[in-house]
C-alpha cells in the first residue's frame, strides 16, 4: 500500500465499538493513522446514538486515529475526507459511485444508505500530544444481500455494495481502496487551499445540495432549502426566516407530501446557527 501513514491496521473479531477501542488507544499516546477493523461490533452506534446491526465478517466496519492540525471551526471536514474516499473506493473496487447525504451518509443512486461516518474527538492523554479525533465508518458490503434481509423499517432505506454491483464484494480490498486515497486527502486539509479542495468536491457530490430539508437539531428543528456547503464542511440552509449555517445537526430530506411553504434558494451573507 502507498505512503505509512495508515500502516498500523488492527482487525479485531469483536469488540464493543471500534471509535471506542482508538480513543482508549489515543489516550493511551498512539499515534496517528492506527486503524482499527472489527468483523464484529457488539455496541456499534451512529449519530445520535443510533444502533446499525449486521452479521459478523459482512460489512466494513472500522475507525481511524487522527491527530489533525487543524482550526477548530475545519475539523468538520475529516469526517468529509474519510467519507470521499470511501466513495472512491466503492467506485475502484464495486463500479458503484455513492452520493452523500450532509453530514455523515452514503448513499446509492436511488437514495437507500451504503455507509455512515462518526467522528468523536478527545482531549490528549499525554503532555504534549494534540488532540486526537477518531472517525468510524460502517460500509454495507455484503449485508443486506436483499430486501428480505432487512428489518420492515429499514426495507428501501439500506442497501449494500453486493447488491449494487450485482456481485460479492471484499470487505479487504474496499479497506485498502480507502486508505489509498485517504492519505492524498488528509494531507491537503494542512492548507487552507487543500481545505477548500475537498469542500469544493463534497459540493459537487452532495445530494443534499439543492434540496428541501428538515434539520433537526438538539433544541428543535426547522424546514428549509440547502443551499450549498461552506470551506469548513457546514451545511447552509436558506429559510422564511434568512440564511442559517449549520454545523451540527441532523438532515432529513424532504418529500413533496411533506414539504411546508419553504423559500427557494436566495443568495445573501451567511449567519450562524
Amino acid at each position: 500500500m502507498p505512503g505509512n501513514r495508515f500502516g498500523d491496521i488492527r482487525w479485531l473479531h469483536s469488540v464493543d465499538s471500534t471509535n471506542r477501542y482508538l480513543l482508549d488507544e489515543a489516550r493511551a499516546g498512539a499515534p496517528e493513522g492506527v486503524v482499527a477493523v472489527a468483523d464484529h461490533q457488539e455496541a456499534g452506534r451512529g449519530r445520535l446514538g443510533r444502533r446499525w446491526e449486521a452479521p459478523p465478517g459482512a460489512n466494513l466496519l472500522c475507525s481511524i486515529l487522527l491527530r489533525p492540525d487543524l482550526p477548530v471551526a475545519s475539523r468538520h471536514l475529516l469526517s468529509t475526507v474519510v467519507a470521499l474516499a470511501a466513495a472512491d473506493a466503492c467506485q475502484a473496487v464495486a463500479g458503484v459511485t455513492p452520493v452523500f447525504k450532509w453530514p455523515n451518509d452514503l448513499l446509492a443512486a436511488d437514495g437507500r444508505k451504503l455507509a455512515g461516518v462518526l467522528a468523536e474527538a478527545d482531549a490528549p492523554g499525554r503532555p504534549g500530544l494534540p488532540a486526537s479525533v477518531v472517525v468510524g465508518i460502517g460500509v454495507n458490503v455484503g449485508w443486506p444481500g436483499s430486501d428480505a434481509d432487512l428489518p420492515a423499517e429499514l426495507v428501501g432505506r439500506a442497501t449494500s455494495l453486493s447488491q449494487e454491483a450485482g456481485r460479492p464484494v471484499e470487505r479487504e480490498s474496499l479497506l485498502a481502496d480507502l486508505l489509498v486515497s485517504l492519505e492524498p486527502r488528509v494531507t491537503a486539509l494542512g492548507t487552507a487551499a487543500g481545505r477548500s479542495a475537498q469542500a469544493d468536491e463534497l459540493r459537487r457530490r452532495c445530494a443534499t445540495v439543492g434540496a428541501r430539508v428538515r434539520i433537526q437539531l438538539a433544541n428543535g428543528s426547522f424546514d428549509g432549502t440547502a443551499t450549498g456547503v461552506t470551506d469548513e464542511g457546514h451545511l447552509v440552509v436558506a429559510t422564511p426566516s434568512g440564511t442559517r449555517t449549520v454545523v451540527a445537526g441532523d438532515v432529513v430530506h424532504l418529500r413533496p407530501a411533506e414539504e411546508r411553504d419553504l423559500p427557494s434558494a436566495p443568495g445573501g451573507r451567511v449567519t450562524s446557527e
